[in-house]
């Protein structure tokens, strides 16, 4: 009777996940919005040094990764006064905009974790504001366009952006993946938003991922991993019980041999925070770049 009442429960449980996968890959489109994603080669990780630490931080990623970079200027990216050098790198796993502020930063400014290109934003921000999300900082233009900055449900920023020339680059090599760390109370409901807003989809949803992905190998915890046109996005469900430096990985890149890239990364002077490991059909390790910005790097274990 114990046996048949355990085996039924876990059968309830196994349904409930399963109920709850197909539920939120329904959530793929709002009521009325528009899908204003352009493509992931133009949305950015948005990375904040000191001003000193510029030029190192930039040269290193580009010896880590490859790529190019724009022109560097002094700008105010900010509705209100500031002076920041600013940059893109533009490498084949992803696009990194740095800012080195000479003054000091407005708020809210340095807690968005990303930065969208949207097609319209008028429309973009009607939409995230349909599907959950709270404007923190409304539109405003700058130098080339205009800017918002947003917050999903659990407390996750980001801009959103539009050029008036719209920009032209050419298809990463690899997409890479917007770390989201949220609570459990949070994650379905901002799951939810951020997969109505983006017109995405729930590519995996585990329950009991290997909790090595979150320094805590005796463990399981939920792993959600989403893709739209913006790009790839991984939840990471936790009770936020972290070691260092988990939870400060905005970014996840892929490579395509991760001992080769980390060989790059500390001949550049980054330092690696977390040696590779292997999980979820991926060897993945985390490194600091110069100036303190933290990433996760994996390449994918070929069967």
């Amino acid at each position: 009777m114990i046996k048949t009442k355990v085996l039924s429960a876990i059968a309830s449980a196994v349904l409930a996940t399963q109920l709850l996968y197909v539920h939120l890959s329904a959530q793929t489109t709002p009521g009325n919005g528009a899908n204003v994603a352009v493509a992931p080669q133009y949305d950015t990780t948005h990375v904040y040094v000191a001003p000193e630490d510029f030029d190192r931080f930039v040269a290193s990623v580009l010896a880590t990764f490859g790529g190019t970079t724009s022109k560097q200027v002094v700008t105010t990216v900010t509705p209100t006064p500031s002076s920041t050098l600013s940059q893109l790198i533009l490498t084949p796993v992803g696009l990194i905009s740095v800012f080195g502020f000479k003054t000091p930063i407005p708020y809210p400014f340095g807690v968005e974790r990303t930065g969208y290109l949207v097609s319209d934003m008028g429309t973009a921000v009607r939409a995230a504001q349909a599907t959950g999300a709270d404007v923190l900082v409304t539109a405003f233009d700058d130098p080339i366009g205009k800017d918002v900055i947003i917050q999903w449900p659990g407390g996750v920023n980001m801009q959103l952006y539009w050029h008036t020339t719209q920009p032209s680059y050419k298809a990463l090599e690899t997409v890479p993946e917007n770390r989201v760390y949220v609570s459990t109370d949070k994650a379905d409901v901002f799951i939810r938003s951020f997969l109505a807003f983006s017109h995405g989809n729930v590519v995996s949803n585990d329950d009991h991922a290997p909790g090595v992905e979150i320094g805590r190998p005796k463990d399981t915890y939920r792993r959600v991993r989403l893709a739209s046109n913006f790009g790839n996005l991984t939840a990471l469900v936790t009770d936020g019980h972290l070691p260092f430096p988990y939870g400060r990985e905005v970014t996840g890149y892929e490579v395509a041999n991760l001992a080769d890239t980390l060989a790059k990364a500390k001949g550049a002077g980054a330092t690696i925070l977390v040696v590779p490991y292997q999980a979820d059909e991926r060897q993945a390790a985390i490194v600091q770049f110069p100036g303190g910005y933290i990433a996760e790097i994996h390449s994918v274990i070929k069967k």
